[in-house]
């Protein structure tokens, strides 16, 4: 096997799951636990004044 022979085997394999790891993670992040007070933060924001206040 040449180098490019086992670059291509390890992009086409490995890479893939890896990248189909990483799309799922990115996909989940704003659901978990801890994002739920900076979610409901970023839906009223859109509610408070401009000026804050002033």
């Amino acid at each position: 096997m040449t180098a490019y022979d086992t670059l291509r085997h390890l992009a086409d394999s490995y890479a893939l799951i890896v990248m189909f790891c990483l799309f799922v993670g990115l996909c989940a992040w704003p659901f978990r636990p801890g994002a739920k007070t900076h979610n409901r933060d970023a839906a009223q924001s859109i509610f408070e004044d401009e000026n804050d206040g002033e």
